[in-house]
């Protein structure tokens, strides 16, 4: 398949999107990383299914929130590489 070649306005538009996508995920990475583990004893205070929130957050709900956000990632890169017309496929 032939490469396609974007306009300069295309290439910043495209740029711009996808660095925004780049630094809101990092962004979400950042908190559910380091900022929720900083409250972990206030957070402890509320409880899901009989665990306190703060073990909850450390032992499940950040692998969980990771795993979503690559798959959004993912998901969300596709979109913005076809609509500009860079898909792999």
């Amino acid at each position: 398949m032939a490469e396609k070649t974007l306009t300069s306005t295309q290439r910043d538009e495209y740029w711009k999107r996808t660095s925004s996508l780049m630094w809101t995920i990092l962004v979400l990475w950042l908190i559910f990383s380091f900022v929720i583990h900083f409250f972990v004893i206030q957070l402890n205070s509320i409880r899901i299914l009989g665990f306190p929130l703060g073990f909850y957050m450390a032992a499940q709900g950040s692998l969980i929130v990771f795993v979503i956000l690559c798959f959004w990632n993912a998901t969300a890169q596709d979109k913005i590489d076809n609509e500009f017309g860079v898909s792999d496929e």
